[in-house]
């Protein structure tokens, strides 16, 4: 016989074991499309090829040239000598009002 909290505890761990998943899932996702992002040079053909694009956006994508600036400090490479890269980490936030029932406020 199963007794009630061991059906509790199988029902429990299987839902944590889909949410995991879940979420294992559609990180595997991002980062499928970071190693799939395209590679651009920085120059006077990059301004085109934005507003080229829909939305003039570009998801991800690899920016390599000179004329890229740091904010912070530049990164060597643990791999290759000499060679340093940036990171610039860029967040839209977009800020909407949404009406809470149950609050009765925005």
């Amino acid at each position: 016989p199963v007794t009630p909290g061991e059906l509790l505890c199988l029902g429990s761990s299987l839902a944590f074991s889909g949410l995991f998943y879940y979420l294992y899932r559609k990180k595997a996702r991002v980062v499928a499309c970071i190693q799939e992002a395209p590679k651009l040079q920085v120059d006077d053909e990059l301004p085109a090829v934005v507003s080229a694009t829909d939305g003039r956006c570009l998801p991800y994508v690899a920016l390599e040239g000179k004329e890229t600036l740091h904010i912070f400090f530049s990164l060597p490479s643990h791999y290759h000598e000499g060679l340093q890269g940036v990171i610039q980490k860029l967040l839209l936030k977009e800020h909407r009002l949404i009406w809470n029932s149950l609050a009765r406020s925005w």
